[in-house]
């Protein structure tokens, strides 16, 4: 030590003041650095909350998307199948009316009778190959 460290006890310390403001500073930026992780760790929870109840909500919603695709396949299909079963009796009647108009030529033809004999209704078969009469 020198001689005026030891006349005057200690030497002064002229930066303990700012060491204090610079340690004071240094605890509030860390303690407004909690509060922001924190405040920022809450919003993710949130975040992370509102995107399971939405994923729950869109599952919840697809599988009623899909019991209703379900329930549309079923009704076109048995639609379908009474489609088939319409189609062919129309094809059977329409055979069984030529038939009877043929027995009423031949009638008309070996009787001389003059017969009303029903014209037969045009049947068009549109794109699905399903009958339909012609207009």
């Amino acid at each position: 030590m020198s001689a005026m460290q030891q006349q005057l006890g200690s030497a002064p310390n002229w930066g303990e003041p700012k060491i204090a403001v610079i340690d004071d500073r240094k605890r509030k930026r860390m303690q407004s650095n909690r509060e922001s992780a924190k405040r920022s760790r809450i919003r993710k929870q949130q975040h992370l909350d509102d995107l399971l109840s939405k994923a729950a909500q869109l599952q919840k919603e697809n599988g009623q998307i899909a019991e209703r695709i379900d329930k549309t396949t079923e009704l076109y299909i048995k639609i379908a199948s009474d489609n088939n079963v319409l189609n062919a009796q129309i094809v059977e009647l329409t055979d069984r009316l030529q038939s009877l108009n043929s027995v009423l030529q031949i009638v008309e033809e070996v009787n001389g009778l003059a017969v009303d004999i029903p014209e037969m209704p045009m049947i068009c078969w549109n794109h699905g190959n399903s009958p339909a009469l012609c207009r």
